[in-house]
């Protein structure tokens, strides 16, 4: 079994990062932290962070970089992360999260890297475009690569649509929004020596492959 890595992956809304981080968590054997899912996970638990964000997001209210932040710290905090490592996807988002992130590694359990897929706005614009997903399991598909029956996710039976925000206009405002808040964070990590841009405009596999070179290249300076 490879040994465990932390690192922080960033890229563009249909960059393929999802994809990669699953992937990544397999071959490495830590943990896919994904803030989003975290949130979500935490609103249907009822938990004092799910309570919290929910309230917020009721109101229409952005969720703070500090409960975020608490959400990312309780898991890092977990046997699995600490023994291991993990990979955060959607989390840092702007410098200021960079910066708490640092803070609640507290230099014991150092970044190995920050992986940037890199692929151009068009692309990523057509691929959201075009993805439908199931409304029971969140299962991704496209129109160019469907359900085998209809438009009935091929795990469990239920309908696949199109997203409300995964229409162009939409999609335009969230790329908007990364190019915004998110792309600060490449000068951040590279002024640091840790990131490592990936070409994410390629078949999976490369994407991976190419992705796992340049994360053992980090570790092995590092070590």
């Amino acid at each position: 079994m490879p040994t465990g890595v932390r690192l922080v992956v960033l890229g563009r809304q249909g960059a393929g990062k999802g994809t990669q981080c699953v992937r990544l968590s397999h071959r490495y054997a830590v943990p896919h932290i994904s803030t989003g899912d975290m949130l979500r996970a935490a609103v249907r638990a009822r938990t004092e962070l799910g309570l919290e964000a929910e309230s917020l997001m009721t109101t229409g209210e952005l969720l703070p970089d500090d409960l975020i932040s608490r959400m990312v710290a309780e898991r890092l905090a977990e046997r699995d992360a600490t023994t291991r490592g993990f990979i955060l996807d959607g989390y840092p988002r702007t410098v200021s999260q960079a910066e708490m992130l640092d803070t609640i590694l507290d230099g014991e359990l150092p970044l190995h890297c920050v992986v940037n897929l890199e692929v151009p706005t068009s692309l990523v614009l057509e691929r959201l475009v075009s993805r439908r997903t199931c409304v029971d399991c969140g299962a991704i598909y496209s129109i160019h690569e469907p359900p085998i029956q209809g438009w009935n996710c091929d795990t469990c039976g239920g309908e696949v649509v199109q997203r409300p925000d995964d229409t162009t206009e939409a999609i335009t405002t969230r790329l908007q929004a990364y190019e915004r808040e998110t792309l600060p964070l490449i000068q951040f990590y590279e002024a640091r020596a840790l990131l490592e841009t990936i070409d994410g405009d390629q078949p999976a596999d490369d994407v991976l492959a190419e992705t796992v070179i340049a994360v053992e290249h980090r570790k092995k300076e590092m070590s």
